[in-house]
């Protein structure tokens, strides 16, 4: 933890001061705009994987590895993308990302079978790295004090995955398959534009030196950037991992049609997206710790709640409802911990670690509920392993991460 005390007085004193004008709230705006359109895009395959896994016979295990792909590969990816956006910036970056995920997304309207809609899943990853430029983009615009709340609204732009649940299977049905993809498309060339029009990196940004493998390497010694990648895959994880799976889970346990699966999905991804920056905002005026620590402690004991398959659909909306808030209001607060100490040459760096963590974090829990099912006919198991690992999350935050709270007071 001596590290974190040598570190956290370069992340202030390079940290920008407070914005004037309608700059960094414009920026704000872009960046969250650009992680929501490739957020759409990223989330294309979960609500259509039910459909998919009837029309080509496909076992749950297989259902299980076709939507968490993407999932994957934007989460890895965010290492390399988090990279160069420290070395150039969000403005060349976001709308190159943004270009590169048109084309899955079209190739989606003409693939069909199961291993080109594979290849098309790890391309269709790359709308997932956006997050790892629109990280450190907000908070060269914003100081310390505010960062973790403009972070947090930042976040919003995961409710991309909601827009995707909403509308894909409702186009589908009603204009033809090929409509939810074509009209993402659009919208990201639309993007595309509006960033490389609008889009400013933030004034005297600090542009690292040496190579993308030396700063990664430099990142990879300090030990809070393990700590919070741990915390961001069991929060982060948490979300992305119900986002892209509760289809499936909803249609097998409670026999819901697949729109009305996706429905709910989406209410879901809604109030966890709207937790986030009630983290962020409750960690510039507490501490990211102690909401760290509630928020984990309570998705363990609901995780349990629903390990119990309660027959009654309202006691599951409860459950799942409540730790979508707080699995959002975690992941709000793992960012403004980035914020609070890592340096502002690195934050790209660290949030491109840190957010890969929590992209796979939400790899693993859908192909371990999919085996899960397929050897035991029951989902309970594996919420069970939710709950350890979330009670895991609270008492290790507890723990080690007290000093921290107490420095940064």
């Amino acid at each position: 933890m001596t590290m974190i005390r040598d570190r956290q007085p370069a992340a202030s004193a390079a940290a920008p001061s407070p914005a004037s004008g309608l700059t960094a709230p414009l920026q704000l705006a872009l960046a969250t705009l650009g992680f929501l359109v490739n957020f759409w895009a990223w989330a294309l395959l979960g609500p259509l994987g039910p459909g998919v896994k009837e029309r080509l016979g496909l076992s749950f295990a297989a259902q299980s590895l076709l939507v968490a792909v993407p999932v994957v590969v934007g989460s890895l990816g965010r290492i390399p993308v988090g990279a160069l956006t420290d070395r150039y910036g969000a403005r060349v970056v976001f709308p190159l990302v943004t270009v590169a995920t048109i084309i899955p997304v079209l190739t989606l309207t003409v693939v069909s079978s199961y291993a080109a809609l594979i290849v098309t899943g790890f391309f269709l990853g790359i709308g997932g790295t956006a997050f790892a430029v629109g990280v450190p983009h907000v908070s060269g615009w914003y100081p310390p004090a505010r960062r973790g709340f403009a972070i947090g609204v930042f976040g919003i732009g995961m409710g991309g995955t909601a827009i995707a649940n909403f509308t894909t299977v409702r186009l589908a049905d009603a204009y033809g398959d090929r409509t939810p993809f074509l009209l993402v498309a659009a919208i990201l060339a639309g993007y595309a534009v509006l960033a490389f029009l609008l889009l400013r990196d933030a004034p005297g940004r600090a542009r690292p030196t040496g190579s993308a493998w030396q700063r990664l390497a430099k990142v990879g010694r300090l030990t809070v950037t393990w700590q919070l990648c741990f915390l961001y895959a069991v929060g982060f994880g948490g979300f992305v991992a119900f986002s892209v799976y509760l289809p499936a889970y909803l249609r097998t346990t409670y026999d819901l049609s697949p729109a009305d699966g996706a429905l709910r999905t989406a209410g879901f991804v809604v109030l966890a997206v709207a937790a986030r920056p009630v983290g962020g905002w409750l960690s510039d005026r507490l501490h990211p710790v102690p909401v760290l620590v509630w928020s984990f402690a309570l998705v363990a004991a609901l995780a349990v709640v629903q390990a119990f398959d309660p027959p009654l659909m309202p006691v599951a909306t409860v459950a799942f409802l409540g730790m979508a808030i707080l699995l959002g209001a975690a992941s709000g607060a793992v960012f403004a911990l980035v914020g609070k100490v890592a340096p502002a040459e690195q934050v790209g760096a660290v949030t491109g670690l840190v957010g890969a963590a929590g992209g796979l974090g939400g790899f693993v829990p859908p192909l371990v509920m999919g085996w899960v099912y397929g050897a035991q006919g029951s989902y309970a198991i594996g919420l069970m392993l939710l709950s350890d690992v979330a009670l895991a999350a609270a008492v290790f935050t507890a723990v080690k991460m007290s000093r921290l709270a107490r420095r940064s007071r």
